[in-house]
């Protein structure tokens, strides 16, 4: 497989070879700099379950001062 491929960006964006994405079903995209950054997603990540569940525990400023509830 070549590890490098120069294609040209069209009016739909830009194609990934299907054989790099093998096994793949959802990837994260990220563009910082002038560099994108295609990274698998995993459905079970933990990360995308977080608020599915909240705890009910009568204090309304959580989300604000969480890190002082969480470290004291």
């Amino acid at each position: 497989m070549k590890k490098n491929l120069i294609s040209n960006v069209t009016e739909k964006g830009l194609l990934i070879p299907k054989e790099w994405l093998i096994g793949i079903e959802k990837v994260e995209l990220l563009k910082k700099n002038n560099i994108i950054i295609v990274t698998p997603v995993e459905e079970n990540d933990p990360i995308f379950r977080l608020g599915t569940k909240p705890v009910t525990c009568g204090i309304t400023d959580g989300s604000e001062k969480h890190d002082s509830y969480i470290y004291g």
